[in-house]
């Protein structure tokens, strides 16, 4: 069974020693690594021809190309017969790919999900992956949309799915994810197969990504309900509940503070046990950050949503 390893990149640079160096220790290797640049304007380019001498490395320039385009043309220039997917800034356990794999050994699976966990260097690091990241044990099998950080899949399946959507930016996965599991059923999870990426380092970068992952969702149309449910929350149910405290009875502030350490509380109970190595005032520090990530996250949601849905609507021979 031959299987190529599939990235694209864009601006890296050293940040991808990591991830190449963790291909080079893999027990069980892939039989060649195809990269697609977008047109970086750094040293990615030079940092990838060091290791051709190291790695089975195919370089593909695609200047212009986004992520779901750059994924496709690795992929169509791979010679596997499965595609293992991965992304730059990450680094990749030891058996991860061996892991992945495993499961194509039965005719019946046709793609597989791994997992992967935050690499945090920070406080802000630490608190930001308890707030945003799943625990494995968290996932559902049945109802998983694995990140292209860590996936592997047929070839068949990227053909019969017609591959990334190349008119997305961001949450393609989750559409090539939507498409696989209505052709295939759910992905097979395999969540030793595991890859680790560093979070961001600070409130500006978390925002932006919230924002982009939120326009995605308004252009691609995904979790109509959960938006306006989040908009109900702020904008109806917080509001009514203040002027309730303040003109009605001073005992609501217990109710609003109550729901929000239920809104935190999955993200205490994940940040908890990464405390210990903390001293105390680095604890506070990390116990602080949680409510302003779940608040900042939010709105920045609330701000991309809509520039995404405004997209879609303007853009009708869009898929969705």
């Amino acid at each position: 069974m031959k299987v190529s390893l599939i990235l694209t990149v864009l601006n890296e640079g050293d940040a991808l020693r990591p991830l190449l160096d963790s291909l080079l220790t893999q027990t069980r290797p892939p039989d060649e690594v195809v990269i697609a640049d977008g047109g970086s304007l750094d040293n990615t380019l030079a940092i990838l021809r060091e290791y051709t001498a190291r790695l089975p490395l195919t370089i593909l320039e695609a200047p212009g190309a986004n992520i779901s385009r750059g994924r496709n043309v690795a992929i169509r220039a791979a010679g596997g017969e499965v595609i293992a997917v991965t992304d730059a800034g990450v680094w990749c356990e030891p058996d991860w790919l061996e892991k992945l794999l495993a499961p194509f050994e039965q005719a019946a699976v046709n793609a597989v999900a791994g997992f992967f966990q935050s690499d945090p260097q920070t406080v802000f690091e630490i608190a930001l992956g308890a707030t945003t990241l799943p625990e494995a044990r968290e996932i559902n099998p049945a109802t998983y949309l694995p990140s292209s950080r860590s996936v592997a899949f047929r070839r068949s399946v990227w053909e019969q799915t017609s591959g990334y959507p190349e008119w997305l930016d961001y949450c393609e996965d989750v559409i090539f994810d939507l498409n696989t599991r209505q052709h295939y059923g759910p992905f097979r999870f395999v969540p030793e197969a595991r890859v680790h990426f560093r979070p961001r380092q600070h409130w500006r970068a978390f925002a932006k990504q919230y924002y982009l992952y939120a326009r995605g969702d308004g252009k691609a149309n995904l979790f109509p309900r959960i938006h306006l449910v989040r908009y109900f929350t702020y904008l109806v149910a917080a509001p009514l509940l203040i002027y309730a405290a303040l003109t009605v009875s001073g005992w609501l502030w217990w109710v609003g503070l109550g729901a929000g350490l239920v809104y935190i509380r999955t993200p205490l109970r994940r940040l908890w046990p990464k405390l210990t190595p903390l001293s105390w005032r680095e604890r506070l520090l990390a116990l602080s950050y949680v409510p302003g990530l779940r608040v900042v996250g939010d709105l920045a949601k609330m701000i991309g949503y809509p520039v995404g849905v405004r997209w879609r609507w303007a853009n009708t021979s869009s898929k969705r």
